[in-house]
């Protein structure tokens, strides 16, 4: 009986560690995660901004192992977004991003996620940034000083105007806040002649009026305000600079152009006297220009021998001013920096002589080797032709030592004609002059000429070379020129020359000019011709 219940008890346990098997598999099954997967906010057209508008984001990942992510942006990183490991995404995209042509712009950015365990995804968002118009600024204008029965104008300063998007603009006056009888055009000037009762009003204390200036086309509006006040004492006149910079940094050889523009609350007709006074005397005092009563321009450039050697720069100051009638003064000093520039004109001519001095050397070996190829060309010709005009007469005699005195007994000049050699006699008909006969052997002139006109034709192609690799002064500028010109220049210096047998002492007949290097070598540039 109690073996019988043992054996009811195995076979209970043992279905039961079957069916935890089975589960356990299947439980196994259902659980295997799912690929790795980077995850985007929800929120509809949340990858669309506008410029200066900022996004923020975390990105996320689902399936893949519990495991650490790293993320990282593969492509479309600009400077200005901020993004690390843990997936924190910032950028506030510019206003200079679109323009009110191009008014939007796509930046595709692939984001990408991996694990510690090697797993990686990948995904691209495209932020769309459109264009957002700003409305212009308007700084502090100078005062509005008016004169009593005078019709009064006034320029808005442009310089104390702008839009920050580069946009034109106009002034748009504001009429429930202006005195009668004023007018602002769309080009910021404003007239006015007072009345008694409105001067009396600007007696007693100053007013403000105001106006929009408005860009176009989108109409952006921004309030100005502007100073009104009457002129009851004989103030200094003033002017203002452009640019506005204390500072001016200039290289030599350099044009520095200033630009000022005079203001008298008085009047123009009050400003008297508009000059400078510089630290260094070396700077011209017909640099400023007189373009009109209250507008002038400083026009200097300083040249390359301002700075001297060994300094790098030269700094000094220039104090400009301006008086009036009454002697009321106001001045502005500014600082000028020079830097010690290198002549880039002297340094072309030269690498340019250096240049024209190799063709000209290989332009007067080509004319050289030319009179020797025409010299050797009319020799072997010569040759030739006296080869084929020699006759020989040979006689078979014997030993016959005494031949000649008997044909020529009295004719002495004739027996030197007649020789005797081993027994027989050879008479010499017509011309000696075959090099055959007497001097060098046609194949010795033959090799000469072929070797001339080899190093003639080696010298035009590496010549035609030279001159249309370094034609350009940007060329001649680089490092590989004194290379080149050492390697071209070493051609001509060849030990093989020698064998040219040319004359040392030999003198071009014709003149090296630009035309006759040009016939030589077609894409030699003269400096004239480059500078133009």
């Amino acid at each position: 009986m109690i073996l019988k219940n043992i054996y009811k008890i195995l076979l209970v346990l043992t279905a039961i560690f079957v069916f935890q098997k089975v589960q356990a598999q299947d439980n196994t099954k259902s659980s295997s995660p799912s690929p790795l997967q980077i995850i985007f906010p929800k929120e509809s057209e949340w990858n669309v901004l506008d410029e200066g508008q900022q996004i923020d984001f975390h990105l996320q990942t689902r399936g893949g192992r519990a495991d650490s992510v790293r993320y990282s942006i593969s492509s479309g990183l600009t400077k200005e977004m901020k993004f690390d490991s843990l997936g924190h995404f910032v950028w506030t995209p510019g206003y200079d991003v679109a323009d009110r042509i191009n008014t939007s712009k796509s930046f595709p950015v692939v984001f990408e996620a991996q694990t510690a365990s090697g797993e990686s995804a990948s995904r691209e968002v495209v932020f769309k940034v459109t264009h957002v118009n700003r409305p212009p600024q308007v700084d502090e204008l100078k005062p509005f000083y008016v004169q009593y029965k005078t019709q009064n104008t006034y320029q808005i300063d442009m310089n104390s105007v702008r839009d920050p998007d580069g946009d034109p603009v106009v002034f748009v006056p504001i009429l429930d806040g202006m005195p009668e009888g004023m007018k602002l055009t769309a080009a910021g000037d404003i007239t006015w002649d007072p009345s008694v009762l409105q001067f009396g009003i600007l007696k007693k204390e100053p007013r403000y009026i105001e106006f929009f200036v408005e860009d176009q086309p989108s109409k952006a509006r921004t309030k100005g305000r502007l100073k009104l006040d009457i002129t009851q004492m004989d103030l200094a006149p003033d002017f203002t600079i452009v640019p506005q910079n204390t500072i001016i940094k200039s290289p030599e050889n350099n044009r520095i152009n200033l630009r000022f523009s005079l203001s008298d609350p008085n009047g123009e007709d009050d400003v008297s006297t508009f000059g400078f006074v510089s630290e260094n005397k070396n700077v011209p005092k017909d640099a400023l220009v007189k373009n009109a009563p209250t507008s002038y321009e400083f026009i200097w450039e300083p040249g390359y021998e301002f700075v001297k050697d060994p300094f790098d720069t030269l700094a000094f100051n220039i104090t400009f001013y301006v008086m009036d009638k009454a002697l009321n003064k106001k001045e502005k000093t500014l600082r000028f920096v020079i830097k010690n520039t290198v002549d880039e004109r002297q340094r072309d001519a030269y690498v340019y002589g250096l240049y024209k001095g190799a063709l000209v050397n290989a332009w007067g070996l080509l004319e050289q080797m030319q009179e020797k190829e025409t010299y050797l060309k009319k020799a072997y010709a010569k040759a030739k032709k006296g080869k084929r005009s020699r006759s020989l007469l040979n006689a078979s005699l014997g030993a016959t030592t005494g031949l000649a005195p008997q044909f020529t007994p009295a004719d002495g000049k004739t027996r030197g004609y007649i020789t005797t050699i081993g027994g027989t006699t050879v008479a010499t008909v017509g011309t000696l002059e075959a090099t055959e006969v007497i001097g060098k052997s046609t194949n010795g002139l033959l090799e000469r000429f072929n070797y001339v006109l080899q190093k003639k034709n080696e010298l035009q192609n590496k010549g035609d070379v030279f001159s249309r690799e370094y034609a350009q002064k940007s060329a001649r500028r680089t490092p590989d020129f004194i290379r080149k010109l050492d390697e071209f220049k070493g051609l001509m210096n060849l030990s093989g020359l020698v064998a040219l047998e040319l004359d040392a002492n030999w003198e071009n007949k014709k003149e090296a000019t630009d035309a006759a290097i040009k016939k030589t070598f077609k894409d030699f540039v003269p400096l004239s011709v480059e500078e133009d």
